[in-house]
């Protein structure tokens, strides 16, 4: 099979972890017989420094015309600590998510068994753990109306939602967990908020038709407690942007790492896959970013982009190897271990392909 994949780096650590991806891809594409055409694309920082905005005309076309697109990270503290500043990264990545209809971000979370006792959380509370997260992605607070008055003395942040943007991320979840174990849980603050009602009377109008999955209501801050109390009691959470934003974060450290977790976000057009973590700025060019959640993320692009589901396990089997042989960068070196390079992580993975 024959696959065109945009290749968007971004910023900070993503063309190095990107870059260990794309290796690890191409020996899976070479031991399988498939062939694999990365094009190359700005967005973020460096696309604002290159030609004035954060996600160009010519990176939307490359996208657009892609099977797949490969995701780093975008972010620069040049723009994050001046917050005047009219151009941002992060507006490239919203208006990414906008023009290519992703409306849907699916991010896991689970535990590696040779990583358990990494977690901040104890291992009674996380063995077991296997969840994953539907956050809704085009829409709420974070596209909303907003704005200055009163002389700039008050902000106002509007969060809107429609009946089918909601219905359209429900449907994912219905979805999903039929193909797990059937429970699903609508993750509101419907006792406060207009917004999350509608999503609750949504969700709870779609149940009759899917009869097998039992659906659970739960306010965002129990779910924040619940998460690092009882985490294997979820399995698929539905939410919205900000409250999605703030609780994949709160879960991803769950496996011990950031530097972990991959994640997908879904819906009209062309899927994108990306790492959760940031730019982590401050590793830039050091060569010590954890380039895992990258080569995950490559994993679920060749199964759920591609349906290509023996490949993408044998990427997570390499990458679990790479785990109980200790080949991993310092964020994850045991004490008085050896903490590898990124890359020289990216080059034992393809090495053991």
């Amino acid at each position: 099979m024959k696959f065109n994949i945009a290749l968007l780096a971004g910023d900070g650590i993503g063309p190095e972890v990107i870059n260990e991806a794309v290796k690890v891809s191409d020996a899976i594409a070479k031991k399988f017989n498939h062939e694999i055409n990365w094009t190359p694309a700005l967005t973020g920082a460096c696309a604002i420094d290159a030609v004035g905005v954060p996600y160009p005309d010519e990176t939307h076309e490359i996208c657009m015309a892609a099977d797949a697109v490969l995701f780093g990270a975008i972010g620069h503290p040049k723009y994050d600590n001046d917050p005047s500043a009219p151009v941002r990264p992060e507006q490239g990545l919203l208006l990414m998510r906008k023009k290519l209809g992703l409306f849907a971000n699916v991010r896991p979370t689970f535990t590696f068994p040779s990583l358990i006792d990494n977690s901040p959380l104890k291992r009674e509370r996380i063995e077991g753990t296997d969840l994953i997260f539907l956050r809704e992605l085009t829409g709420g607070i974070y596209f909303g109306e907003k704005g200055r008055k009163d002389d700039g003395e008050t902000a106002f942040d509007t969060c809107t939602y429609t009946r089918a943007e909601v219905k359209r991320l429900a449907k994912k979840g219905f979805e999903l967990a039929m193909t797990r174990s059937k429970k699903l849980c609508c993750v509101d603050k419907a006792n406060v908020l207009e917004t999350s009602r509608l999503w609750r009377e949504t969700v709870q109008a779609m149940e009759k038709e899917y009869p097998e999955v039992t659906v659970s209501y739960e306010f965002v801050d129990a779910v924040a407690m619940r998460l690092v109390q009882w985490p294997n009691s979820y399995d698929v959470l539905i939410t919205e942007n900000l409250f999605g934003d703030i609780l994949t974060d709160e879960a991803s450290v769950i496996s011990g790492s950031m530097g972990l977790m991959p994640s997908a976000s879904v819906g009209e057009h062309t899927s994108l896959y990306e790492p959760i973590h940031g730019s982590y700025p401050q590793a830039t060019g050091l060569n010590i970013a954890n380039p895992l959640a990258t080569v995950l993320s490559a994993a679920m692009m060749f199964e759920d982009a591609f349906g290509l589901k023996e490949e993408a396990e044998a990427i997570r089997a390499v990458v679990n190897k790479s785990l109980e042989q200790g080949i991993v960068t310092e964020d994850l070196a045991r004490k008085e271990a050896k903490a590898y390079k990124t890359s020289e992580v990216g080059d034992w993975l393809v090495a053991n392909l």
